[in-house]
């Protein structure tokens, strides 16, 4: 990713609303389990469309690059033996038709309505 000139910062790594805490401040991050560094895509790559669509300044061609990458990861936590997601094996193999399937990719959100 680096190779496409993306700016690389610090990155929450799996941005839901199960995440987020309501501050006087502001919202609020909270678990950092999978906190890494990179182009802010890939943060944005797990948040449904409807918010992607509130960064007009990123790079569309990455996003896509990036919703790829996390649909592949997710598939692959689903057969991690200490998942308890239910039916994970049926939804990573769910996952793994869509990435077969190729482009566009789906935003992780919009799996959840499935």
């Amino acid at each position: 990713m680096r190779s496409r000139g993306a700016a690389e910062q610090l990155l929450h790594g799996e941005p839901h609303p199960g995440n987020l805490l309501s501050t006087r401040d502001g919202l609020l991050f909270i678990d950092f389990e999978t906190c890494c560094r990179g182009p802010i895509e890939f943060d944005v790559a797990h948040v449904p469309e409807e918010v992607s669509a509130r960064c007009p300044d990123i790079d569309q061609v990455l996003l896509a690059e990036c919703r790829r990458l996390v649909l592949a990861m997710v598939a692959a936590w689903r057969w991690d033996l200490r998942d308890e997601f239910p039916d994970g094996h049926q939804h990573g193999r769910n996952i793994l038709s869509l990435l077969r399937q190729g482009p566009p990719w789906p935003a992780l959100g919009a799996l959840v309505a499935e």
